[in-house]
């Protein structure tokens, strides 16, 4: 199953609240993407760490994180 990244966050907390809240609402992000890049925990790449998720949940999940961010990055 193919996969596709729906959002690309800096703070590594926001992206663990992010997966938690995609996997409350059925979806399956990648598990670990919340971490930093894949072999690497706690290094983030130049875009930040990439959520992601299997490219049939991808529409619907993008929706959703684009809410969430949109929510959680209001000050």
């Amino acid at each position: 199953m193919d996969m596709v990244t729906i959002a690309e966050v800096e703070d590594t907390t926001l992206a663990i609240v992010l997966n938690a809240a995609l996997r409350a609402h059925g979806f399956h992000p990648v598990e670990g993407g919340d971490r930093g890049l894949p072999g690497l925990p706690g290094v983030i790449g130049p875009k930040g760490i990439a959520i992601v998720v299997p490219e049939d949940e991808a529409e619907d999940a993008q929706l959703l994180a684009d809410d969430l961010l949109k929510e959680m990055l209001k000050r």
